[in-house]
């Protein structure tokens, strides 16, 4: 058998090969004869079927298998030459020629191989940052924003208009063209003025309404609202004000403090003041990471790092890009790039930068886990889908099960990976502000 092997670069090779017939046919010839030790024919005692009434009834399998087994002798002398050791392959080996002639078959072999990153020197190339400030007067307005939280309304203790913060209790109904419509009406509804519960225009239009006042609401639907029928259309609402009730704040005091902090044995306020310090340095320290640092560092690391990409990884991403594109094109423009090879491969070239960087962060981010000593096993993905999911009021089994089915879990795992590893270098790299 002539093998012939091409290293393209450290992270793509191929293999090149001429299968004679003869070696397929030892094969077949090996297989049939293992076939019937095991093999059920109608008219023959198991293990006692002829070679031959083996190779007339599984003729069609015995060949598949025969020519698998010679590519895989083929793989496996080629990355000896190669010196590529199998459990350094990525992905499936690609077979991109299999050409059968009357005497040989003529192989080709494509193998990637998982690059070999350089982390010499990655932590100099993260900046020092100071970690965010967060003032007295941050934390006393975040206080008072708690406390107004922790309120209540009471009557009104001398007759007034309604004001944005008060909460009403209104019966409104709805119609669109003098035509009432559905969950367009309520009696004795709690409406807070200034939530931004209603549509944009209607709580605007109620403050400056008294007690037992009637008055006739024209709002406008949203464009993006959730009904089809309601979106974009005018629309008036009946409303009736029966009562109104204005916010007793809260005072940001020791009672505010053991309210907040009961169960733990510091309920004093110079604790709930230090909680509420510590949140907001993390909010702070969350957002700066976020929006800010964490895309910088990636960005950097991309652009640092030189290493060859494995070709049919950058492939694959290019096309889930494609198929991105296509999803919001026409018939036609999909049906052009059908009948137009040259078009398609144009096409194709214009996510290819994008494609690559995007490969190339995710080998850096997973070397980085390594050298990081960073993991996330499965648990820790599905506790971080259950959690999301009670947030959003979703069954958490369900919400696992589709992400599963759906292919996702190692996307959300890498998101984590990527968010622990980025988090673990800057968190190195900060200095007390």
């Amino acid at each position: 058998m002539k093998i012939k092997t091409n290293k393209i670069n450290s992270a793509n090779a191929e293999i090149e090969a001429q299968i004679p017939k003869k070696v397929v046919e030892a094969n077949i010839e090996k297989l049939a004869k293992k076939l019937t030790k095991t093999a059920s024919v109608q008219g023959f005692r198991k293990g006692k079927v002829p070679v031959a009434v083996v190779k007339k009834q599984f003729g069609d399998r015995l060949v598949q298998d025969a020519e698998a087994e010679a590519l895989r002798e083929v793989l496996n002398r080629g990355l000896d030459e190669l010196k590529v050791a199998m459990n350094s392959l990525i992905g499936e080996p690609n077979i991109s020629n299999f050409v059968k002639n009357a005497d040989s078959i003529d192989v080709t072999v494509k193998v990637a191989m998982r690059p070999d990153i350089n982390l010499d020197g990655y932590l100099e190339m993260v900046e020092s940052f100071k970690k965010p400030l967060i003032s007295d007067e941050d934390v006393n307005a975040r206080l008072e924003k708690i406390a107004d939280s922790q309120g209540k309304f009471v009557d009104l203790k001398e007759k007034r208009a309604a004001q944005n913060g008060d909460s009403v209790i209104i019966d409104f109904e709805g119609s669109i063209d003098g035509v009432l419509f559905d969950g367009g009406a309520a009696k004795e509804f709690a409406l807070v003025l200034g939530s931004g519960q209603f549509i944009p225009g209607f709580e605007d239009q109620v403050v400056g309404m008294n007690i037992g006042e009637e008055k006739v609401v024209k709002v406008k639907f949203p464009d993006n609202y959730g009904s089809d029928k309601l979106a974009g259309k005018d629309a008036e609402f009946k409303v009736t004000l029966h009562n109104i009730q204005a916010k007793i704040k809260a005072e940001v005091d020791e009672a505010l403090a053991a309210k907040l902090l009961a169960g733990q044995d510091d309920k004093s306020l110079e604790n709930l003041k230090s909680q509420v310090k510590s949140q907001l340095e993390f909010e702070a320290l969350s957002k700066l990471y976020n929006e800010e640092l964490k895309p910088a560092l990636l960005e950097t690391f991309v652009a640092k790092m030189d290493f060859d990409l494995p070709e049919f990884v950058v492939d694959q991403e290019i096309d889930v890009s494609l198929n991105k594109k296509a999803s919001t094109m026409s018939e036609d423009e999909i049906q052009e790039l059908r009948e137009d090879a040259d078009k398609l491969k144009a096409l194709r070239e214009t996510f290819r930068e994008d494609a690559s960087r995007s490969v190339k962060a995710t080998f850096i981010i997973d070397a980085l886990a390594t050298a990081e000593n960073i993991k996330v096993d499965e648990n820790e993905v599905m506790q971080t889908i259950y959690y999301e999911a009670m947030q959003m009021g979703q069954d958490p089994r369900l919400a696992y099960d589709k992400y599963k089915n759906a292919g996702y879990l190692p996307a959300i795992q890498m998101s984590m990976i990527e968010d622990r590893v980025l988090t673990q270098i800057l968190n190195s790299k900060m200095k007390e502000a």
